[in-house]
């Protein structure tokens, strides 16, 4: 998985774009693409963790996770159930 912070993301317009570490390009995010509970949004500055794949017109992240979300999902051992207030 590719690391990166969110350039802009607009809620009413469901996407926006995320800078991949180290790399000069944008990549397009679309809110159906973001891996969360609850609401699918991003705020601008936000750490992500993500996948690419080519899209029609560019390079498209994908399976788009909270870098910290996902790094804490990482140390889980394997097995643990989530805590109460990570399912919720």
């Amino acid at each position: 998985m590719a690391s990166g912070k969110v350039k802009w993301f607009n809620n009413a317009k469901g996407y926006g774009f995320i800078n991949e570490e180290g790399k000069s390009d944008d990549l397009f995010a679309h809110y159906s693409a973001i891996r969360m509970d609850g609401y699918k949004t991003l705020k601008a500055g936000q750490a992500v963790v993500f996948d690419i794949v080519q899209g029609p017109k560019g390079l498209h992240a994908v399976e788009i996770k909270d870098a910290a979300a996902a790094a804490a999902e990482a140390a889980r051992p394997l097995g643990e159930p989530q805590s109460e207030t990570a399912k919720a």
